[in-house]
């Protein structure tokens, strides 16, 4: 399953939320340098799915809010 999500690095609360149109928000406190939001990001997703971190793929975006991923179950 490939699934898109709008990234918001520096939240002062971590959640992960669905607007109305069915896209995923991910707001984790890490910073986006050195990829510490991208790990914050994979490892929210795998809590949300409630699946292990190498069953995320990361497909692109490393430096874009918008990220797509694949899931595999």
């Amino acid at each position: 399953m490939k699934i898109q999500i709008i990234a918001h690095p520096n939240a002062k609360k971590p959640r992960v939320e669905k607007d109305l149109l069915e896209t995923i928000h991910i707001y984790v406190s890490e910073p986006a340098l050195k990829g510490k939001a991208n790990q914050a990001i994979v490892k929210a997703l795998a809590s949300y799915f409630n699946i292990k971190k190498n069953n995320i793929i990361f497909l692109s975006g490393v430096k874009s809010r918008k990220k797509f991923f694949e899931i595999i179950r």
